[in-house]
């Protein structure tokens, strides 16, 4: 399969450099240092130079404030059969986007990155493909996952990004709290830094990609949850309610078996 990547930043680069090894893959980004770190790896191609490569699938890689962008940018050099493929991980416009222009797509949303994950060992990973995905597209990147034996589940747009909100704003926010109260200042104790760990590496990500993971449409119910809890947990410890205090412990626990 010919591959088009646009976007080698670091899931960009990631993706090139593996499915070079099967597919003949050509890449772009704007940014000048990005393109030296693969230029090695794949042919650097720019978009309007793209109908001399046809590709099969155009997997887009860029921040997800720009993906709909960028695609348009590369529309009218492609063919008509040409797979869009993306990897955001809120879908938001892009379902309407596809609709519009009746493009075949394959959307996915592989559920790991060089900020938590160990990107040389995926084992046990999550990937997720969007239901009505291209299904030859499907098919070549199960394959392609197989070999870091990762986990494969199938959601709606809908679906995906109300997951989302529960898997992702909810631990974000908790990190975002923590990171709020604290201060500079040496702290003993491995609990401790394992939060601040967390958060150094949430504070990591682009502040685009935060912004949209929180200000997904279905974030804010679950933030109302995690204000509402404080506010019992805050009642509680006002109390001194040891009783309260266990059965609320006791519920958490059975939560979490």
């Amino acid at each position: 399969m010919k591959i088009y990547i646009l976007g080698l930043g670091n899931m960009g680069c990631w993706f090139a450099s593996r499915l070079s090894k099967e597919h003949e893959v050509l890449g772009f980004d704007r940014d000048k240092k990005k393109i030296g770190l693969v230029e090695s790896q794949i042919g650097i191609l720019p978009p309007d130079d793209l109908k001399s490569f046809r590709p099969d699938l155009v997997l887009n890689a860029v921040s997800l404030k720009e993906t709909i962008r960028a695609f348009q940018e590369i529309e009218r050099y492609v063919e008509k059969e040409t797979i869009f493929s993306d990897i955001a991980s809120i879908k938001g416009d892009i379902p309407e986007y596809y609709r519009r222009k009746k493009v075949r797509y394959l959307s996915m949303h592989p559920m790991f990155g060089p900020t938590f994950a160990n990107m040389e060992k995926l084992e046990g990973e999550n990937v997720i493909f969007i239901s009505g995905s291209d299904k030859e597209a499907v098919e070549v990147f199960k394959r392609f996952f197989m070999r870091f034996k990762v986990k494969f589940f199938e959601l709606t747009f809908d679906e995906h990004d109300r997951m989302m909100a529960y898997s992702l704003t909810v631990p974000f926010v908790s990190s975002l709290v923590f990171a709020s109260c604290v201060e500079k200042k040496i702290v003993p104790g491995t609990t401790f830094a394992k939060h601040l760990t967390i958060a150094k590496g949430l504070l990591s990500e682009d502040d685009h990609l935060l912004a949209e993971i929180l200000f997904n449409p279905s974030s804010l119910p679950e933030l109302e949850k995690i204000t509402g809890r404080l506010e019992y947990l805050k009642h509680i410890v006002k109390q001194k309610d040891y009783e309260e205090l266990s059965g609320f412990l006791f519920r958490l626990r059975r939560n979490l078996i």
